[in-house]
């Protein structure tokens, strides 16, 4: 392992601190390497650097809205190679929100989640994407893909 050292000013630093109890990491060192592996994937993610990812997508919408639930459902169908699974639940009498568990190339399941969440009648949406590896394994048992993190 690498040893670094930053320095930081008292603010900083006592901000970290709050994070880390907060966050219940047991030591900077501990924060400080999911704070840069966060930063790192991201900054991949923005350069498509990182061409396969796995995602949520939820969104929020008024489940009243004229046609939504049949051109959301249409959407879905039309990528159905991107999902892996989805979660419907009733906020209120007027709301939903649904979550979508997705994977393949990023720049389809951006794509995909930037035409869901354009919807009219859509109120919130928000997209977390996760770099990873696509691998696929020879043999009979293994005639499908691996997605692994990629840090």
């Amino acid at each position: 392992m690498e040893r670094l050292t930053i320095s930081l000013d008292r603010q900083l630093a006592d901000e970290l601190d709050a994070l880390i109890r907060a966050q219940g990491y047991r030591n900077r060192s501990e924060a400080m390497r999911d704070i840069l592996r966060s930063h790192i994937e991201q900054a991949r993610l923005e350069q498509a650097e990182a061409p396969h990812c796995v995602a949520n997508l939820s969104f929020v919408y008024d489940h009243h809205a004229r046609t939504l639930n049949e051109r959301v459902t249409s959407l879905q169908h039309d990528h159905h190679h991107l999902t892996i699974a989805s979660q419907h639940v009733h906020l209120d009498h007027d709301n939903c929100m649904e979550s979508l568990l997705l994977k393949g190339p990023a720049d389809q399941v951006r794509h995909f989640a930037h035409l869901l969440c354009a919807e009219r009648g859509v109120r919130h949406g928000t997209l977390n994407l996760i770099p990873v590896e696509h691998q696929t394994a020879d043999g009979p048992a293994h005639a499908h893909s691996h997605l692994h993190p990629t840090s």
